[in-house]
């Protein structure tokens, strides 16, 4: 059979594998193989939550072994180290017990392919900003997100503890980069403060507070999406007590603070950095394919690589023209698109004929303000093609895009089972993870 190798399980990934695997792999006309470094998967735009305590990971991960065997997919747990594009092979890097082991699980290994697809996302971009790697905390992965949170509890935990006055007993927290992931992550610490405050987890003075700060190089926040909704986004982070500052570029990250141009400096126990992104450096590295500055694979308007055609890439990773000038942005719906073209494109590759280009779709972005809101701007029938909401209509459309992630992998069935078991469970959980 034909031997379709998926390398990275994001929303993109996932979805193809999924699709592919029931609409190919069952009947057995392909065989289908996910790989990936992680045996789960979580919806990357919910790490902010994962991060300030108020998701709980087990309750939205889905395990990639059990997920491939109802799917009819086969799962393969490891990472991608290099390519071998004559024997047409993508080799798997050992495993070891954790990555401070020594101890191997699984050597390495080889996986031959007649078609390979390149979904491996993106990370975090430093910029080359000293101490940035090494103090900040980013939010790429399940791992750094579980870290971050472990992090937030033992600092509040120890500021109450050894804090004399209302001013030290205070965390202060610092988020380098205005963009979406920034934005949602500020506005979720602050409606967990509460929660943590009901815990005694944090100091219950009011002015003991987190102390959150916001800072973006640019001249606004969300400065990919409209001027409205970066407008209505800033004054809502500053009616919640955060405070944004725009035009501040950081010079460098310290155990302790952050250094900002003009020399001053931000105090920080707690710096998260989600300023920008690259495609990981592995795909700089494989044999011959043409990447871009930040390590996207170039590709044709059929999502092939420029300089392979048994190669396709698809989602961050992916260096995908939209218009003359403009690259298809690094978004969920984006990824969505592009996995419901594959899957179409793939199957018309094996039967020979042509595959067709992929259009996509700006359908419009929605950030989450905490709980009770959101804000953003959505296709519409308008002058502009775009309308904008905000409130809880637009936190009802946000909650909706996660449930739509979730129905195009496990189907309507399991996730209305799943979204109904998960809300049982939350009324005998406290509503942030303490441990």
């Amino acid at each position: 059979m034909h031997r379709i190798v998926i390398v990275g399980g994001g929303a993109g990934g996932l979805e193809l594998a999924t699709r592919l695997g029931n609409r190919l792999g069952k009947p057995g006309r392909a065989h289908v193989t996910l790989v990936d470094r992680c045996a789960v998967h979580v919806w990357k735009p919910l790490l902010h939550e994962v991060a300030a305590g108020s998701l709980d990971t087990h309750a939205h991960e889905i395990a990639y072994a059990a997920h491939a065997h109802w799917n009819g997919f086969t799962f393969v747990h490891g990472e991608m180290t290099a390519l071998d594009r004559a024997s047409r092979s993508v080799k798997i890097g050992p495993m070891f017990e954790s990555d401070d082991s020594d101890a191997e699980v699984l050597p390495p290994r080889g996986l031959e392919y007649d078609t390979l697809v390149l979904a491996l996302g993106s990370r975090t971009h430093f910029f080359g900003v000293p101490g940035a790697e090494e103090h900040a905390i980013a939010l790429d992965t399940l791992e750094q997100a579980e870290r971050l949170r472990k992090r937030l509890l033992q600092v509040c935990l120890r500021k109450r503890a050894h804090g004399t006055t209302e001013t030290n007993e205070a965390v202060d927290i610092a988020i380098i980069g205005g963009g979406a992931t920034g934005v949602e992550l500020a506005a979720e610490l602050r409606r967990m403060e509460h929660t943590l405050k009901q815990f005694r987890l944090l100091s219950e003075s009011p002015r003991a507070a987190m102390r959150i700060s916001l800072l973006e190089r640019g001249d606004r926040v969300l400065p990919a999406l409209a001027q409205r909704v970066s407008d209505t986004t800033r004054d809502t982070l500053e009616k919640m007590n955060i405070a944004v500052k725009v035009s501040t570029s950081v010079t460098s990250v310290r155990p302790e603070s952050v250094e900002v141009a003009g020399g001053v400096s931000i105090p920080a126990d707690i710096t998260i950095w989600a300023a920008g992104i690259r495609a990981p450096g592995v795909l700089a590295s494989l044999d011959g394919i043409a990447v871009n500055h930040i390590n996207q694979v170039k590709v044709t308007p059929s999502l092939q690589s420029e300089t392979d055609a048994n190669i396709f890439a698809l989602g961050d990773c992916a260096s995908c023209a939209w218009t003359a000038d403009v690259l298809v942005p690094p978004r969920a719906q984006a990824a969505h698109q592009q996995a419901m073209f594959l899957c179409k494109a793939l199957g018309a590759r094996i039967e020979g004929r042509a595959i067709g280009a992929f259009m996509y779709k700006d359908h419009g972005s929605l950030v989450s303000l905490g709980s009770p809101t959101a804000v953003g701007s959505v296709a519409g029938i308008t002058s502009t093609g775009k309308f904008f909401v905000e409130g809880f209509m637009a936190k009802l459309m946000y909650a909706a895009l996660y449930r739509k992630h979730l129905v195009a992998v496990s189907g309507l069935r399991r996730t209305v089972f799943g979204l109904a078991a998960h809300g049982l469970g939350r009324l005998l959980a406290p509503r942030v993870k303490l441990h």
